[in-house]
């Protein structure tokens, strides 16, 4: 990703790439390719090797299997180990991609996400016309598994990021954490890490049959236990190897580490991956103790539950009285013509070619009080949309060449008026273009927040005509 990658805009791939290996677990082929795909599409995996071509959503609520991997399903038809290439696609900035596959597994390649990130390179990642609709949380979700000893929690955030710390009561792992302060740093800093087991737990696959992917260099593989020769021998023939090793650290020696940590930074990306399943971006601090794939996916489960229920904080504005103003009531009366009693915007608290956020304080000294249901005071809805029409007048006009401009109302439509505006609320007014402005007609969706609760919406249409 490059400096002048926007995160506010949706991405998609550039052209269709492909890369063909093994599934670690069924030991069977797959070709994949990544496709682009239109703004809200999201991530689907798409079976082209069976009938009717089956396609399955990237969604918490599809999976059936986490035991070795990420499983999704959907009338009867089954995709697995999803996680490293979700992560892949979500580290990389892509919102919008179907994934054709033709087995029932992805390619495990080396067991990290780093093969898929140079794929999707190698096509190019490509903005897209539609904003990303970014999810906040205003509390804390937390999970946990008794049984398990994992805590995981979301914690409001202005960037999405996530640490992980593991501690499996080995010697050889010791406790670990790793960190991913921005998606930018996923590329150098998660997506090589492979995936690890425990010696114990590779024996059980073996001697079940459970890995049939060949060679088993695609994870780094931990002791936790005293091994005889005869396993020593055993395991050589399995890796394909004329001798096997422990290293004095306690890893086998079919691979070295890429990162002291490595095992805890696999641990992240399984997390970003599994966390797509949530099927919104969200902006969160994700803090995961002991994580798990079958954790993950509750926890994606919850944070879906909660966004399902808090849909309306999608996008909003975040007002700190301490903050300076962009511009003050003085700057505002230097750029609108309207003054006291009509004018209904204290300040400006953002500002971009595309955006704009206001506040206007409510108190009970507004003129209009006086007459517009005494003993029950309410801000009338007509200047509410008033409110917001001055605040996108400000943007309008901060938009267009220098000079002295009105803005007339041509049309307004979609207007919702959702809860009462009352003495001692504080309206934060957020507009954004729906199209660039053309010959002084301006086209903008308004929004009327209190707190996080969206109080009053409508799509707006102004003229402005230069003062001669």
């Amino acid at each position: 990703m490059d400096s002048i990658f926007n995160p506010d805009k949706q991405h998609t791939l550039a052209s269709a790439v492909s890369i063909s290996g093994t599934g670690l677990h069924t030991g069977i082929n797959a070709d994949m390719t990544l496709k682009p795909a239109n703004p809200g599409f999201g991530f689907q995996f798409q079976r082209v090797d069976l009938p009717g071509q089956p396609v399955i959503k990237a969604d918490c609520d599809l999976v059936t299997d986490t035991s070795r991997g990420t499983t999704l399903e959907d009338n009867g038809t089954k995709v697995s180990t999803v996680e490293h290439v979700l992560a892949a696609l979500v580290g990389m900035g892509v919102d919008n991609c179907l994934i054709e596959i033709n087995a029932p597994e992805m390619p495990i390649i080396d067991g990290s996400s780093q093969p898929f990130v140079e794929i999707i390179e190698e096509s190019g990642v490509v903005e897209q016309d539609a904003s990303k609709a970014w999810y906040s949380i205003d509390s804390n979700i937390s999970h946990y598994d008794d049984v398990k000893r994992v805590e995981m929690v979301a914690m409001p955030s202005i960037e999405y990021k996530v640490t992980t710390l593991i501690d499996f009561n080995s010697p050889v792992l010791g406790t670990q954490h790793a960190g991913l302060k921005t998606m930018l740093d996923f590329k150098k800093e998660i997506a090589p890490c492979r995936t690890f087991c425990f010696l114990h737990e590779l024996e059980t696959l073996l001697d079940n049959n459970l890995i049939k992917g060949g060679d088993v260099n695609n994870a780094i593989v931990v002791v936790d236990k005293p091994v005889t020769e005869e396993e020593m021998v055993r395991l050589a023939k399995v890796f394909k190897r004329d001798k096997i090793e422990i290293k004095s650290e306690g890893y086998l020696n079919n691979l070295e580490l890429r990162y002291p940590n490595e095992p805890a930074r696999h641990k992240l990306l399984d997390v970003v991956g599994d966390l797509s399943l949530i099927g919104y971006p969200i902006k969160a601090h994700i803090i995961a103790n002991r994580p798990g794939h079958s954790t993950n996916v509750d926890f994606a489960k919850k944070i879906k539950q909660y966004l399902k229920k808090n849909k309306h904080v999608k996008n909003v504005p975040v007002y700190d009285p301490n903050q300076p103003p962009i511009y003050s009531a003085q700057q505002i009366e230097k750029t609108l013509p309207h003054r006291y009693p009509f004018l209904l915007v204290d300040k400006i608290i953002e500002l971009s070619d595309k955006h704009i956020v206001g506040i206007k304080n409510i108190t009970f000294n507004e003129p209009f009080f006086v007459g517009h249901f005494p003993g029950n005071p309410v801000m009338p809805g007509v200047l509410q949309i008033e409110s917001l029409a001055q605040t996108g007048g400000i943007l309008a006009i901060n938009a267009m060449p220098p000079g002295d401009y009105d803005t007339y109302f041509l049309k307004i439509d979609n207007c919702k008026f959702k809860q009462k505006v009352v003495p001692g609320d504080t309206m934060i007014l957020r507009l954004e273009l729906l199209s660039p402005i053309r010959r002084g007609i301006c086209e903008m969706r308004g929004t009327v927040f209190i707190g996080n609760k969206i109080a009053t919406e409508a799509d707006l249409v102004a003229q402005l005509v230069k003062r001669s």
